[in-house]
């Protein structure tokens, strides 16, 4: 019997779980494969589970201080997962992810300066430079051959004005699966501190990627690109937990450290959360044979939906580098958006995240979600298989 069950079948409806929730179905989408919110289906590993219930029967639960091992767990997964040696003083928290972008935004720029993004992009990029009172700068990814790239011409251009201050990078990228190369984080990283971009690196999704694309840091190429950078991480996605977990900010510049560490401090997110805290660290100190057994099963669901799409050539795959989400070019089928999201839902019987979300880059496109278990994710595209099957 394998260690871990990725294909049981949990019902997340159990609880309150956003992927299954009205919210994102739609009340009238309640039987659809719930496949668009980035979260994974599986058991979380045993590790995590124990540590939570050990920390739960202590039955005291006040003011905490941050564990003493969960910043060397953390850097001892960096420097042995990735051979990235981090400085633990260099380590700040936030309560996610994308709260240390805004956070790095409203610190390092001011209301009008440009903040680039690569679209298409994960969505809420948008929505924090907007609130912030910011301009979102595109500088949009091409297709050449069917594999996205950065056009660094581009990024050149627009990193010249000097009211363009900072990159929001998305390494690896949330939807299309990159996962860029050292030469190629080497040259955002030229081109950056050329015309003084900071660099806000989101790095959530560095632990999923696929044999021959490792993970890059992006303040690992040089010690010049980490002093200009300010790298965005969390277990969330690698552990599944985004409900018990919190961020981290890794900021090698200790004027920028110092600047940050202030406005977490106004804005009073430096509470710990000990089932948060708890948790991280038990992942990070014991869950790589659960993470090593996730990545083979996505392989396994990946290989699937390769399979499948081979009956379906109207629907194309952009071959996915790294994540659990994969990034599909319906465009094929000739369907403008609401109709492409008719046929999704209404004959397909599938609710992913529509590509238009992500940018007008994205129309045509889907990000389809695939951690889950194999035979539920089989009966989702034998939908989509007959959906495209001609009438007799």
């Amino acid at each position: 019997m394998a260690e871990f069950d990725f294909d049981e079948e949990i019902d997340r409806r159990a609880v309150p779980s956003l992927k299954h929730h009205r919210v994102v179905l739609g009340a009238d989408g309640m039987d659809l494969f719930p496949a668009g919110v980035a979260d994974m289906d599986f058991r979380v590993a045993p590790c995590i589970t124990d540590a939570i219930a050990k920390r739960a029967a202590h039955g005291v639960y006040g003011y905490e201080t941050v564990p003493d091992g969960l910043i060397p767990a953390l850097t001892g997964w960096l420097n042995k997962r990735h051979g990235w040696s981090v400085d633990p003083t260099h380590i700040l928290r936030a309560p996610n992810v994308l709260n240390a972008l805004a956070m790095a935004a409203n610190c390092f720029t001011e209301p009008g300066d440009g903040i680039i993004v690569q679209p298409p992009v994960f969505f809420d990029f948008a929505d924090i430079i907007a609130d912030s009172g910011r301009q979102m700068v595109e500088n949009p990814l091409i297709l050449p051959d069917g594999r996205y790239e950065m056009d660094f011409d581009g990024l050149e251009r627009i990193a010249r004005d000097p009211r363009t201050r900072m990159i929001f990078l998305c390494n690896p990228h949330n939807p299309v699966g990159r996962v860029w190369t050292a030469e190629e984080l080497a040259r955002v990283g030229v081109i950056c501190r050329r015309h003084a971009v900071l660099v806000v690196s989101d790095e959530i999704h560095g632990d999923i990627t696929f044999p021959g694309h490792p993970y890059t840091p992006f303040a690992s190429i040089s010690e010049e690109d980490a002093l200009n950078c300010i790298t965005c991480l969390s277990p969330a996605k690698s552990f599944n937990i985004a409900a018990c977990c919190s961020a981290f900010a890794i900021v090698p510049n200790e004027t920028r450290r110092i600047a940050l560490q202030a406005e977490n401090s106004r804005l009073t997110v430096n509470k710990n959360n000990a089932f948060a805290s708890v948790a991280m660290q038990a992942a990070y100190a014991g869950g790589a044979s659960w993470l090593d057994a996730v990545l083979v099963y996505l392989q396994g669901n990946l290989d699937l939906v390769r399979r499948r799409f081979v009956e379906i050539p109207e629907i194309t795959l952009i071959e996915p580098e790294g994540t659990f989400l994969l990034w599909i070019d319906f465009r094929g089928l000739g369907l403008d958006p609401d109709d492409l999201t008719a046929f999704i839902r209404l004959e397909a019987g599938w609710s992913i995240t529509r590509g238009i979300a992500f940018g007008p880059q994205g129309a045509g496109f889907g990000r389809l979600n695939i951690a889950c278990p194999r035979t539920r994710l089989a009966r989702a595209l034998d939908r989509l298989v007959a959906a495209k099957k001609p009438a007799r």
